[in-house]
């Protein structure tokens, strides 16, 4: 009995160092998660199926460490933004945050690149230069402000005062 329990002990730790060493996986930190899965595998061997799984994620990461970076030819202020874009939504946000301000400063009148770049501050919880890029955005084009009240990505701010103000319909 005891030794039942024990095994089962020894295999809720082990499956929470599986789910450790799978955080930086999920991050897209490959070289890191590669390294704590060949600690896992070291240390919990007798877990083959875990450690299977585990064998198969090093392979995935290696690979993805040593795979060349494509490179976008970035030109246009469509480039930057649909870009820009992308990358918030992969959650890449410093990235998508340099996209971002450099389509704004190709066409600093687009209401959408502040629309963007408000949301994208929100979901990093800059909250007070989200709110600038979101006033700024509806004061180009109202329509902004519709989306704004409908974005799930402005949840966090819904109940701002400021929030409220900026996208009062008057």
């Amino acid at each position: 009995m005891k030794d039942e329990k024990t095994r089962k002990d020894d295999y809720q730790k082990a499956l929470a160092a599986y789910a450790d060493a799978m955080k930086e996986f999920r991050k897209q930190k490959f070289d890191k998660a590669a390294e704590s899965l060949r600690s896992f595998i070291e240390k919990y061997p007798a877990e083959r199926e875990l450690v299977d799984r585990a064998k198969m994620y090093v392979t995935i990461s290696e690979g993805k460490v040593h795979e060349p970076k494509s490179s976008v030819p970035l030109k246009t202020f469509e480039d930057h933004y649909h870009y820009g874009i992308y990358k918030t939504n992969a959650g890449e946000f410093e990235e998508a945050q340099q996209l971002l301000e450099k389509a704004q400063k190709m066409s600093p009148e687009e209401g959408r690149i502040h629309y963007a770049l408000a949301d994208l501050f929100c979901l990093m919880g800059q909250t007070e230069t989200a709110f600038e890029h979101l006033k700024r955005a509806i004061q180009i084009d109202k329509f902004f402000r519709i989306l704004a009240q409908n974005e799930s990505d402005f949840e966090p701010m819904w109940d701002d005062k400021k929030f409220k103000l900026i996208t009062r319909i008057v």
